[in-house]
């Protein structure tokens, strides 16, 4: 089984998305970050408006953010944002 990496995608007042995922895919503003299982530890500010995307072996899924951190630990990745919109398509 392939190595996977836990994610938190957090709203002001709410928690957007949580679970495990192969690949986290953000844009702050140093440019596009892609972050894998055992990625060094980094913390970014996202670029506005951004996309974050996850991928999971049963499909991606596609947050439109808006302002807001992304920090990668030896425990996962963490996304705080001031909103986050899912823009994934309903299959």
């Amino acid at each position: 089984m392939a190595r996977q990496i836990h994610v938190d995608l957090v709203a002001v007042e709410e928690s957007v998305w949580s679970g495990e995922a192969d690949l986290v895919v953000a844009r702050t503003t140093e440019g596009e970050l892609g972050v894998l299982p055992g990625h060094a530890p980094v913390l970014g500010q996202l670029a506005e408006p951004s996309e974050v995307r996850i991928r999971k072996p049963d499909g991606d899924l596609t947050y439109e953010v808006s302002g807001g951190f992304l920090a990668v630990t030896p425990d996962g990745v963490t996304i705080l944002a001031e909103s986050a919109e899912s823009v994934t398509p309903t299959r």
